[in-house]
């Protein structure tokens, strides 16, 4: 069988079986393409099943070292193990020989965390008084206050927005196509509601009718929009560090844990399939846990001294 047929088919199950989102849709593609690449440059004609081999894995492993960070590597070794596992279910191969590709060691990034003050002046200070100005803050109220993906955020339609008893919860599509519930705080509650008001205000003929947050130019408000929000909110109110859409996420989990709430509230929340993913947040609230120690316990300052110091990573 030719392999890009079989790439073919492998995308067509994760688009309309796994339903997994258009980016990473995307970057299977890409990932899947280099490997092809690498292939017909080396044999020098169509790629075939056959071609599917250790040998030709690890001679494209190869030439992603020294180009590729060791993340991206182990993406695209990820996303062939994927291939290789619908290539063996589909009985096209015997084995997977991509499960015999270690993948590189890579150094553990905690994500990047606001403090709360941080989050409260890139969203509390002053915003331009008008419809664009409501949306903008709406749209951050939302990030932050629901703990949504930005592409979850962007594709928020009107029947999403649940009103009920003066609350209001969000009806979020998340991967895989898995629908969750997220409610939105009182001041997420105010924000989202002002702007409703004048939404219309940036409707055009061409604005999807259902879409919430509505862009400049009329249509649905897109992901790259947001991101440079968030990064022109972060210039604008002078934050200590650069965050994306995605670290107001994080901030959201970390101020949450720090408050109180439980791993699997949060997971929840976020809309993780696994806790040992919402558990990485645990290593961001230890500097928090060392000063409520040395406050609270009657011989902190002996144990202190006592304790090991923390390492940078884990600070």
């Amino acid at each position: 069988m030719d392999l890009r047929e079989a790439e073919g088919r492998f995308l067509e199950y994760l688009e309309f079986e796994r339903r997994v989102s258009p980016h990473t849709l995307r970057a299977y593609r890409g990932d899947l393409e280099g490997f092809l690449a690498t292939v017909e440059r080396t044999t020098s004609r169509t790629a075939v099943v056959g071609d599917f081999t250790i040998r030709m894995l690890r001679i494209h492993i190869a030439e992603l070292h020294g180009t590729r960070a060791s993340s991206g590597v182990a993406r695209r070794i990820s996303a062939l193990r994927s291939f290789g596992e619908f290539l063996r279910r589909q009985g096209v191969l015997t084995e997977n020989p991509a499960t015999l590709v270690p993948a590189p060691k890579q150094r553990g990034r905690l994500p990047t965390v606001l403090p709360v003050e941080d989050v409260t002046a890139l969203i509390e200070a002053p915003w331009p008084e008008s419809a664009a100005g409501l949306r903008d803050r709406a749209v951050l109220e939302v990030l932050y206050g629901a703990g949504l993906r930005v592409s979850e955020c962007s594709q928020l339609d009107l029947p999403h927005v649940i009103e009920e008893g003066g609350t209001i919860r969000l009806r979020v599509r998340g991967k895989g196509g898995k629908d969750r519930e997220v409610p939105l705080g009182r001041k997420g509650r105010a924000a989202l509601t002002a702007y409703l008001r004048h939404r219309t205000d940036l409707m055009t003929p061409r604005t999807p009718t259902q879409a919430l947050f509505v862009g400049q130019r009329g249509g649905r408000m897109g992901v790259r929009a947001m991101r440079a929000l968030v990064n022109q909110r972060c210039d604008q109110t002078g934050s200590r560090a650069r965050v994306s859409p995605h670290g107001l996420r994080h901030s959201f989990a970390s101020h949450l844990l720090e408050s109180g709430a439980d791993l699997r509230t949060i997971q929840t929340l976020l809309g993780h399939a696994s806790l040992s993913t919402t558990q990485r947040y645990t290593h961001l609230t230890l500097g928090k846990l060392f000063d409520v120690y040395e406050q609270a316990h009657p011989r902190a300052t002996l144990a202190k001294q006592e304790l090991p110091k923390r390492s940078k990573r884990n600070a």
